[in-house]
Order: structure tokens, then C-alpha cells, then sequence
């Protein structure tokens, strides 16, 4: 049997769940390393490049909380970003793994393990970070981030470059699907904040009654199933920034709730009286006409002005009609990737047909509808059924000067002029490789 070339390290304070690891895992990955004090972690990733890190939870007889395993998490992720971690633990500390998979790990398994699946899961992420790797030698956007050429997209990225640089709190509004975590994203990582974390908490789909605890955290006891002190999202987010997102979703009596945290820059955990400081940066979003809803009293007007030192407004993706077809191509480059196959074209007739389609889901619809066909569809080329879109919901208000190949074609030259020629900036701005590049510059009889 052929071993996957990888470096795996196990870090456990027992020795017999060491000896039983690397007996199990010799026999499918090349490098196997072993460890029962994780204080040694700095000199053992010093010393080599590891690719996926097996923690134990729990150092320390009578502490299995996993708070240790979280902490020493942290501590790898600081030395080793790039390392993929899976977490270890028992039956009663999922929990605590779960809070360390929000934090950026990659699975967690359960003691005792089952050995088809332990090595079934490793391969996996040594699977994807090799992919990864593969991703990250080829040319990228900036942060892999479709932007696009329509000026009002353009626009609002500017302005959240800008925005990046500061701490100040940012509201983002849009329509549904427009891109609000995608933008959100782009901010922390262009900040000085971009190596914390970036928690994101969909406050549209949070129970009411696990606002306080799921935000501020609780302590032990603190209700009948608070088994331990946890902290909530705004600490886990200390350093970095939190993206509250659907802010508009929440009750009245919440909102003063939070309008005290955002103020005073600290938590109080339900249970405790003691004031916790959080260094965070705060970005929100809604899709609802917020300043319509402080004016009905539904929303409360000092905790909109603490939000909104600078709102950033996403356009509908049908007002940015020249940007539809690079972001198509964009999609099906992405999951050709994902399911490992090549990129099928797309028909010019269902060209147009997309480019005239509403799109009221926005992007996040597009993207929908681009997994579908690339899961369901074998053929090198799609058509617009292949989409899940009838003919008849298509609309037909388009005149004969904007048609898709006249879109395609400015687009083409207006990114060509913005990078002075440059193919490769070119093709990475339109969400095209060159060889595909180069086939439209024919098509259209463009000298460059």
C-alpha cells in the first residue's frame, strides 16, 4: 500500500494512546511524530513543517474541560497557521471540540477512535490542504475575492480598503445574497486584525432565549445545563473582529443589551457580575431598511449611530449587468476545481439568457445555481436548463446594442486598459485563466 506523503503529529499525555496512534498511522503517512507534552510544540514546529496536528483536549489529570486543548489550539495556530488541526476527545467534552472547530479546526474525533474512520478523516485534510497548496501556486484575486468592473462594486470595495486600515465599527447593507459576509471578510483581512480571529454570528437564525449566552458567554451554573464557564463570541473574538450579521432581526429588548457591550468594549458573562474586556473590531449588516426601522421605533437610534461610523451599501448583482458573465465563469472555474473536472462553456444563447435573468438571490443564487449544473451535468457545454432556469423567466427587455457579446467585449477592454495589457491581471480581474482569455481577445478580434 502506497503511504500519503504527510507529516503527522500526535500530541496526547497518554502513552499508550501515543504508541496505538502511531502504530495505526505508520501504516498509511509517510512521517508519524509523537508527543506527550505540548509545551514542546514551538521546537517540534521549529524544527519541521507539519501538516496536520492530532491534539488531545485535556493535559492534566482532574482539568477535562478541554480549555487546555483550546489553549494550546491557539498557541499552534499562532506558531504554524498553515498546520490543519484535529481535534481529540471524549464523549463529554464535544462541546468544547465544537467551540474549537468555530475557531478554525478542522474535525474533532472521539476516544475511543474508530481506526477506518481516524485515518479516513486525516487523509481528508491532508487531501484538501494539498489542494489548497495547489490553489495557492496558481495566480489569485485578492483574497480569492471576485470583485468585478461595475462601478458601483468598485466603489464600495475602495471604500472598505479604506475602512480596512481603521478600527472603525462598519455597517454593510444589501439585499440578500450580495456579498455582505464576503465583503465583511475582505475588511478583517485587510486590517492589521487579519491574523485573530473573525467570528461571524448570524443573528437572524439565533434563538432569543441563547442571545446572552451565546454573545456574552456564561459561567458555570449559571442555568440548568451550563456545565462549565464558557466564553461567548465576543471573546472568542478578542484581538480580532466579530461580523454581526442580520443586526436588523434583533428584539427591542436585546438591542440595549448590546448597544452596553459595543459601548464599553467588554462582556459580562450571564452568571457573573465581573466586566471582561474585549478588543475587537465590530462589523454588522442587514437587509432591511434600517433607518426606516429606527424612525418606527422598531430599532434603536444610539445603537444605530455606535454601528454606522461608515456604511458600506452592496448593489443587487442585477444592476451590475456587466459583471454577470466574468462572475459566471468565476463560479464554474471554482467548483470545476472542487468536483475535479474540467470547466464545461456555457452556450451563447443561455449566455444572454443569463445576463437578461433577474437574479434576485444575487450572487449567492448564481452560486447556487452554478454547483447544480457542474454536479448534474456531464456535457462540456451548458445550457441554460442545466441552471434550473426556464425560458420564461427570463427577461426579454434587452436591446440589440446590449447584448451579451457587447458586455463581454467592454469588459474585456475595460480591464485590459486598467492593467496597461497585462494578461495575467487581466484574466485573474474577469475571473478567466489566460488560455480562456486569449480565445475571447480571437473571438472578439481584440490586438492586445
Amino acid at each position: 500500500m502506497r503511504k500519503t506523503n504527510a507529516t503527522i503529529l500526535v500530541l496526547d499525555d497518554n502513552s499508550e494512546v501515543l504508541i496505538a496512534a502511531k502504530m495505526l498511522l505508520k501504516r498509511h503517512f509517510e512521517n508519524i511524530l509523537t508527543n506527550n507534552n505540548p509545551k514542546k510544540l514551538a521546537e517540534i514546529l521549529s524544527q519541521q513543517e507539519v501538516d496536520v496536528i492530532i491534539l488531545d483536549m485535556n493535559f492534566r489529570v482532574g482539568f477535562e474541560d478541554g480549555k487546555e486543548g483550546i489553549f494550546w489550539f491557539k498557541e499552534i495556530k499562532k506558531i504554524s497557521p498553515n498546520t490543519q488541526i484535529i481535534l481529540m476527545t471524549s464523549y463529554g467534552n464535544v462541546e468544547t471540540a465544537v467551540e474549537g472547530i468555530k475557531l478554525g479546526a478542522v474535525d474533532y474525533i472521539l476516544k475511543p477512535w474508530n481506526n477506518e474512520s481516524l485515518i479516513e478523516t486525516v487523509k481528508g485534510v491532508v487531501k484538501q490542504l494539498r489542494k489548497k497548496e495547489t490553489v495557492a501556486d496558481r495566480p489569485q484575486k485578492e483574497n480569492n475575492v471576485f470583485i468585478g468592473q461595475a462601478p458601483s462594486i468598485q466603489k464600495v470595495y475602495t471604500m472598505a480598503s479604506r475602512v480596512a486600515k481603521t478600527d472603525v465599527n462598519a455597517l454593510i447593507l444589501g439585499e440578500n445574497g450580495t456579498g455582505k459576509y464576503v465583503l465583511a471578510k475582505h475588511i478583517h483581512d485587510n486590517s492589521p486584525r487579519k491574523d485573530q480571529p473573525f467570528i461571524h454570528v448570524d443573528l437572524g437564525s439565533l434563538n432569543e432565549n441563547l442571545f446572552e449566552s451565546e454573545l456574552f458567554g456564561y459561567a458555570k451554573g449559571a442555568f440548568t445545563d451550563a456545565k462549565q464557564d464558557t466564553e461567548g463570541r465576543f471573546e472568542a473574538a478578542n484581538g480580532g473582529t466579530i461580523f454581526l450579521d442580520e443586526i436588523g432581526n434583533v428584539p427591542l429588548h436585546l438591542q440595549a443589551k448590546l448597544l452596553q457591550v459595543i459601548q464599553s468594549k467588554s462582556v459580562i458573562r450571564l452568571g457573573e457580575s465581573k466586566s471582561r474586556p474585549v478588543d475587537i473590531r465590530i462589523i454588522t449588516a442587514t437587509n432591511a431598511n434600517i433607518e426606516q426601522e429606527v424612525n418606527d421605533k422598531l430599532f434603536r437610534e444610539d445603537l444605530y449611530y455606535r454601528i454606522n461610523t461608515v456604511t458600506l451599501q452592496l448593489p443587487p448583482l442585477r444592476e451590475r449587468q456587466e459583471d454577470i458573465l466574468p462572475l459566471l465563469h468565476f463560479f464554474i472555474e471554482e467548483y470545476a476545481d472542487k468536483y475535479e473536472r474540467s470547466a464545461p462553456t456555457i452556450s451563447s444563447s443561455t449566455q444572454q439568457s443569463l445576463t437578461c435573468y433577474d437574479w434576485k438571490g444575487n450572487i449567492r443564487e448564481m452560486q447556487n445555481r452554478v454547483e447544480r449544473a457542474l454536479i448534474l451535468t456531464e456535457e462540456d457545454e451548458l445550457n441554460l436548463s442545466d441552471f434550473g432556469i426556464s425560458p420564461t423567466m427570463i427577461n426579454d427587455n434587452v436591446t440589440e446594442e446590449n447584448t451579451l457579446q457587447d458586455m463581454e467585449r467592454n469588459s474585456i477592454l475595460k480591464a485590459l486598459e486598467k492593467y496597461d495589457g497585462n494578461i495575467s491581471q487581466t484574466a485573474e480581474e474577469l475571473g478567466l485563466s489566460r488560455a480562456a482569455l486569449y480565445r475571447r481577445l480571437e473571438k472578439y478580434n481584440i490586438k492586445n
